[in-house]
C-alpha cells in the first residue's frame, strides 16, 4: 500500500498560533547553542544579558536560571508574551522543585530596540543576538548602537545558519526560495551562513570580532506535521506562502522532509550553527 503523503492544512482549519508554534516545537532546537554561548562567556551571577530578537524567551530563561540578569527586546508582542510566561512561571506557587531557585533574577521584556540611554544605563556585559533568522540589515542598527553606547569590553554574540553543506535543513529551505521566486527571496535579507558573514556585520556595526565556534543543533520532531509546522513557525517561508498558498507550501514542505523520517515516524534533520563573539 503507497504511503499517504501530508496534504496540508486546509485554510479553514489551519493552525493559527504560530507563536505557541515556535515557544513549543521550534525554539527548542536551539538550546544547544544557547548553553555554549551561555558556558563560554561565563554567564552567571554578576551577569547582565542583553537579548536583541530575544522571540519567545527560552535563552532569557536559560540565563536567568544560572543567575543573570536578563533584558530582552523583541518587535513581536505575542513572543514577548510568552517570554513574560516563561520567566515569571517559578514565582507560581507549587512549581517549583524541592531547592530549585525561588524565582529567576531580575528580568525586564521590552518591545522595539534598545535607545542609547538604555544602552549606556544598564551596565550590560554581555549583548546577544542568537536568532539564525534575523536579517543583517535589521540587526545592523541595534549592533552600532550597541557598539557606540556599551561599555569597552563587553561581549557581543552573533548566530547564524552553518555551511549549508553542514545544515538538512538547508535543503528543505529551497522550498521556500523556490515557491517565493516570483516575488523574490525568502527572507527579507541573505541569511547569515557565509563564512565571513557574522564578521562582517560585527565590523561593519563597530565591533571587534574575539573568537568563534560551530555548535551542532539537530531539528528533531516527533512527527511530520509536527516538523512542517515548527518549520512554518520560523516565518522563512511567509514570502512563499504569499506567493502560492498555505496548503501547497505545508505539502511540499512535508514532500521535501521524506529523506530525513525515521522508522518511529519522527523527523531529524542535522544542523551546525555557527555563533562569533565579538566586543566592544
Amino acid at each position: 500500500m503507497a504511503p499517504t503523503l501530508y496534504r496540508g492544512s486546509r485554510p479553514e482549519t489551519a493552525h493559527q498560533d504560530r507563536t505557541r508554534d515556535w515557544a513549543e516545537i521550534q525554539e527548542r532546537m536551539l538550546v544547544p547553542l544557547y548553553d555554549t554561548v551561555h558556558d563560554r562567556l561565563d554567564v552567571g551571577p554578576g551577569t547582565r544579558l542583553l537579548a536583541l530578537n530575544c522571540g519567545s524567551g527560552l535563552a532569557l530563561v536559560l540565563a536567568a536560571s544560572r543567575g543573570a540578569a536578563v533584558t530582552g527586546y523583541d518587535t513581536d508582542p505575542g513572543r514577548l508574551r510568552l517570554a513574560a510566561e516563561r520567566l515569571a512561571e517559578p514565582r507560581r506557587p507549587g512549581t517549583r522543585p524541592r531547592g530549585a531557585r525561588t524565582a529567576y533574577a531580575a528580568a525586564s521584556l521590552r518591545t522595539g530596540a534598545p535607545r542609547p540611554a538604555a544602552l549606556r544605563d544598564g551596565g550590560f556585559g554581555v549583548v546577544t543576538a542568537l536568532d539564525p533568522a534575523a536579517p543583517a540589515d535589521e540587526l545592523r542598527p541595534a549592533l552600532a548602537a550597541v557598539a557606540a553606547t556599551s561599555r569597552p569590553g563587553s561581549a557581543v554574540v552573533l548566530a547564524g545558519w552553518g555551511p549549508p553543506e553542514r545544515c538538512s535543513t538547508a535543503r528543505v529551505l529551497r522550498v521556500a526560495d523556490r515557491l517565493a521566486e516570483p516575488r523574490g527571496p525568502a527572507s527579507p535579507a541573505p541569511r547569515l551562513s557565509g563564512r565571513d558573514d557574522l564578521e562582517d556585520l560585527a565590523r561593519g556595526a563597530g565591533l571587534r570580532p574575539d573568537g568563534s565556534g560551530r555548535v551542532s543543533c539537530p531539528f528533531a520532531y516527533q512527527s511530520r506535521r509536527s516538523a512542517v509546522r515548527g518549520l512554518l513557525s520560523t516565518g522563512l517561508f511567509d514570502p512563499a506562502v504569499a506567493a502560492t498558498d498555505q496548503q501547497q507550501v505545508e505539502k511540499e514542505i512535508a514532500e521535501a522532509l521524506h529523506p530525513y523520517r525515521r522508522p518511529d515516524g519522527g523527523v531529524r534533520m542535522d544542523n551546525v550553527f555557527r555563533y562569533l563573539i565579538a566586543r566592544v
